[in-house]
């Protein structure tokens, strides 16, 4: 029997690299470089599954095949806005997706940031290798306490969960969720969390606000310069989410005039290039290269329920994670 020819866009953990070529007629991209629009469009007309991440744009140009001989896009990450889902669609590919198995390590990392900005480790840091510490003194970088305050999430979700229990058992924090949809009342009382129906509403009220939203139309800037003037002067916004949730330009005002406390990014509009403005920030800014799902756990988890995926499509059955 003639096995399913996949192309792996990127470079993935051993492990999984090993069991596709097991399975599949796989073909890896060993330069481990994004992909170019031409690049991808060959690889339509030519392989059955293309197994794409978040650094290949799979737009209205790298669609553009006569005739696609590519049936499903396997995507190695949750998000999959990159994708232009209705061109895939039209052109009778499958779309999935990798939920679940990065929940804990996003959400680990969203604490990382938050205490990171809080307490000013990112300044420490630098300072220390840079050999301008002078010693201890009671004014000297001093940052902001986490525990008790009150965290507002954008997006309440498995990730968003995630977070709401970190914060709220380890650190005591009072939980406020805007969700798209109204959160079962059960899951908003293993957090005492309060769902608002309005992100306007969230804003004022929180110390912290973390985004979990997906990206897409409906969330593109959704943080915006007039809701970053709804939040609190001394308040810290954390995205983990998609960068272009946030208006970036926009976010960068605010930290150079110090109209709220500071920010935490790990993911930015047009990765992997960093807003100008946002790079003159360093004070009030904490800024990491999309480490989110960066475990060992996470990653092979993540490649293995792309295998999960590809075995349910090419058996026949309806895939897991499907997502269009």
């Amino acid at each position: 029997m003639v096995k399913p020819s996949v192309l792996v866009t990127r470079r993935w953990p051993a492990a999984v690299e090993q069991q596709l070529a097991s399975d599949y007629e796989v073909v890896l991209n060993r330069s481990d470089k994004p992909l170019s629009p031409r690049e991808l469009r060959e690889a339509f007309a030519k392989y059955d599954a293309v197994l794409p991440t978040v650094t290949d744009r799979i737009g209205a140009e790298a669609l553009d095949v006569p005739q696609a001989q590519t049936r499903i896009l396997a995507n190695y990450g949750v998000g999959y806005s990159h994708i232009d889902v209705e061109t895939a669609r039209h052109h009778g590919m499958a779309i999935t997706n990798t939920p679940d198995v990065l929940s804990d390590c996003t959400a680990d990392l969203t604490m990382t940031l938050m205490l990171m900005v809080a307490r000013r480790a990112g300044e420490g840091e630098r300072e220390l290798r840079a050999g301008q510490w002078d010693g201890w003194c009671p004014t000297h970088l001093v940052g902001t306490k986490v525990s008790g305050k009150t965290l507002g999430i954008i997006g309440f979700g498995r990730i968003g969960q995630e977070v709401a229990r970190r914060a709220h058992f380890g650190f005591g924090m009072k939980i406020v969720v805007f969700n798209r949809s109204p959160v079962d009342a059960e899951v908003l009382a293993r957090f005492d969390a309060v769902q608002v129906s309005e992100v306007d509403t969230l804003l004022p009220e929180c110390d912290f606000v973390s985004l979990h939203c997906p990206g897409g139309v409906e969330t593109r800037r959704l943080i915006n310069a007039r809701r970053l003037d709804l939040m609190k002067p001394d308040a810290f916004l954390i995205n983990t989410a998609r960068g272009e949730v946030v208006d970036e330009a926009a976010l960068a005002q605010s930290l150079m005039f110090e109209t709220i406390g500071g920010a935490a990014l790990d993911v930015f509009e047009r990765e992997p290039a960093i807003h100008p403005m946002l790079a003159q920030c360093t004070r009030n800014l904490v800024m990491l290269p999309h480490l989110g799902s960066a475990t060992r756990e996470a990653r092979a988890a993540m490649g293995f329920r792309v295998l999960d995926n590809l075995r349910d499509f090419f058996d026949g059955n309806e895939p897991r994670d499907r997502v269009a």
